[in-house]
């Protein structure tokens, strides 16, 4: 496994595309609401990241179709826009964007509330956030990739949980999944030392129900199997000799 340790222009360069794509998940977060198609919101997230002299990296990514992975209530991620997928009240939505700039590229996702919803559920989204920020703990320099796997897992398990299992983290830079790949579920091995300059996606999958996913028919969108609401929260992160940094979250 080769993992690339960037150089001080990298990060620079990584730091502002994720500053940037910060601003694309602000605008579209003020776009929901019951009502909204998932069609106009991916419309409104491109074109905040072309307007910000970025690209979006997932359109057109071994084929995807959209520039914004839109996924609702038992959609776990890479969810395909539509005109006909109506938000309504008490629906959760998470939204998974990335960009390339100046070819170099960042990666975030959130889950949002639709209106109001019952307090189970605004648990599972504000927990699986919370899953995020127990895994970056660990995330870095000296700790263990998979002590930020078992930190994320642990959480999760205090609320009966499951952790999707099929999909994972990733590292990013040039590329947008690169080494090493990064569960958000116990391991049995240590995995590798982190070391400062690793830039990594780290995402959350949480399930409020049971772990296992399936894909539908148009070989995207992955769901839970059991049908049960799904959250997704996902930074890109520096590991460096202290606390980590976000480069997708300044605020």
């Amino acid at each position: 496994m080769a993992v690339s340790i960037k150089t001080t222009r990298e990060l620079e360069l990584m730091r502002e595309s994720g500053r940037r794509l910060e601003k694309v998940h602000d605008e579209m977060a003020k776009a929901i609401r019951p009502g909204i198609s998932t069609w106009e919101i991916n419309r409104i997230g491109e074109a905040k990241i072309r307007s910000l002299g970025g690209i979006p990296n997932f359109l057109h990514y071994n084929g995807f179709p959209a520039a914004i992975c839109i996924s609702v209530n038992d959609e776990v991620v890479h969810g395909i826009p539509s005109k006909k997928r109506i938000l309504r009240e008490g629906d959760i939505v998470s939204l998974d964007a990335g960009m390339i700039y100046k070819g170099y590229h960042s990666d975030a996702a959130r889950t949002h509330m639709v209106g109001q919803v019952s307090p189970e559920v605004r648990q599972l989204v504000e927990e699986t956030r919370q899953c995020f920020f127990e895994g970056i703990k660990y995330a870095r320099a000296g700790c263990h990739l998979h002590d930020i796997s078992a930190a994320i897992n642990a959480h999760a398990d205090k609320f009966g949980y499951g952790v999707v299992r099929d999909l994972v983290g990733h590292g990013i830079g040039t590329s947008l999944h690169e080494d090493p790949q990064i569960p958000n579920f116990r391991q049995k091995s240590k995995g590798i030392r982190l070391r400062p300059g690793m830039t990594l996606a780290i995402e959350p999958m949480i399930n409020m129900g049971r772990p296992e996913v399936c894909w539908l028919d148009d070989n995207w969108t992955v769901v839970t199997e059991d049908e049960s609401l799904s959250a997704h929260y996902e930074n890109t992160v520096l590991i460096t000799d202290g606390e980590p940094e976000l480069f997708t979250l300044t605020q």
